[in-house]
């Protein structure tokens, strides 16, 4: 009988570990998709700076040949 308590326990204590386990991995699962989520955010923030970043410097070489041509005459 003794037999049958220890092996009930130990599954009882599996089963619990198990619970815990699927929790662990569903908080992770959570946290990998937010931080998936700010990832592709940033990389639009990073996008979108790389692209004013180009525009202002065609502004600046325009200014500069501006500035050229009134230094040529």
């Amino acid at each position: 009988m003794e037999t049958v308590k220890v092996l009930a326990e130990k599954i009882s204590q599996a089963v619990d570990k198990i619970n815990t386990l699927k929790e662990e991995k569903s908080a992770l699962t959570n946290k990998v998709s937010e931080l998936e989520a700010l990832l592709r955010q940033k990389d639009e923030e990073i996008k979108t700076l790389h692209e004013e970043k180009y525009r202002i410097k065609g502004q600046i070489e325009d200014l500069v040949k501006e500035l050229d041509e009134i230094e040529a005459r």
